[in-house]
């Protein structure tokens, strides 16, 4: 495509991934003046505790679940671009305990900078991601950007019984995590052109992981909360869930699962900076155990995730089951709880070694 030149994406963008989410604070002063004009009694899910998706009744048992979600590139190579962001957006529906139904994309193109054919890659890397999902790409939209950016507009169904939320968590809940956190620290690696070989294909492997797991969630009534860790960190994340619930957490450092070689990029002081916007947002609420590295806590805690996995909660005494179907759907190294809800504390989050 026009001759030999390769394109590096991430070069032509300023954000990456889910770190282009606009600050937490910022974010507050759009929607928090935001009121219903009118009241929908089958709106089940709004706005208005941050959860992954909007979700409506049908009313014959079955509700809908919308999402919208896009994102300048975290990767240079197109077609993984378009694979990463198609499995980004389509996690909002597995984290409402839906299954997804059908796909439209959303496709912001800078027509004089970048080949149309490398645009088409980006479709064909969303369409491959969408028909793991079972979904087709049905459509969608597109626009000339000064910089790329792609994703999806996604539509689930749901039982109304197995509709999860990320404000219900329950005191005495386990907390668990389905991927390993640090996508956020390198990527940013990948962008100053420090980042290994062997890195890099796991890192892109995490990125295109569908959080399928999602759907079994939603037909155990023990689950009580679910969100996937996206732009504001497992920090930001928790921290909802728990504001959500009028509860606190204790979140255990040591068993956060975390992606290989990761302390390497963290000597080097390589973090987006969309973690400083996340700390300031959220490090208030925190208290961090004096054994507890507070260097690797920060680096750490806010981190930005891209399609980062599912954060739930569930019942102790639906732990076997729920360890036993994670290790099933090949999860076994993320089986185990990450920390618990409690009463509400002075602090929202806890974090000890």
């Amino acid at each position: 495509m026009e001759g030999t030149k390769h394109y590096l994406l991430t070069e032509y963008a300023h954000g990456a991934g889910c770190g282009c989410k606009i600050a937490p604070a910022v974010l507050q002063e759009i929607l928090g003046n935001a009121t219903q004009s009118a009241h929908f009694e089958n709106l089940l899910v709004g706005h208005t505790t941050n959860d992954d998706a909007a979700v409506v009744d049908l009313g014959n048992g079955t509700a809908l679940i919308a999402t919208a979600d896009f994102f300048m590139p975290i990767v240079d190579d197109a077609f993984d671009f378009g694979r990463v962001a198609a499995a980004n957006a389509i996690s909002d529906v597995y984290a409402m305990g839906g299954k997804p139904l059908l796909a439209l994309a959303l496709l912001g193109w800078p027509v004089d900078k970048l080949p149309a054919a490398l645009a088409a890659r980006v479709m064909e890397g969303a369409r491959s991601i969408c028909a793991e999902a079972g979904i087709p790409l049905a459509g969608g939209h597109s626009i000339d950007t000064t910089e790329p950016l792609f994703g999806l507009s996604v539509n689930g169904l749901v039982p109304l019984e197995r509709v999860k939320r990320n404000a219900t968590a329950q005191n005495g809940d386990l907390i668990y995590l389905t991927k390993a956190l640090g996508t956020g620290i390198l990527s940013t690696a990948g962008k100053r052109k420090l980042l290994r070989v062997e890195d890099r294909e796991q890192l892109v492997k995490q990125l295109v992981t569908l959080n399928s797991f999602g759907s079994v969630l939603g037909g155990i009534s023990e689950v009580t909360a679910i969100t996937d860790v996206t732009g504001f960190g497992i920090l930001g994340h928790l921290s909802e869930i728990c504001k959500g619930s009028d509860l606190s957490a204790e979140l255990h450092f040591s068993s956060l699962p975390l992606l290989s070689g990761l302390d390497d990029y963290l000597k080097q002081n390589v973090m987006p900076d969309a973690t400083f916007r996340n700390w300031n947002a959220y490090n208030k609420d925190l208290f961090l155990h004096p054994e507890v590295d507070a260097t690797r806590a920060f680096m750490i805690l806010p981190d930005p995730q891209t399609n980062g996995g599912l954060l739930f909660t569930a019942s102790p005494e639906a732990a076997e089951r729920i360890e036993t179907e994670m290790r099933q759907a090949g999860l076994s190294e993320f089986a185990k709880p990450i920390g618990r809800i409690i009463q509400k504390a002075e602090k929202l989050i806890s974090v000890l070694p």
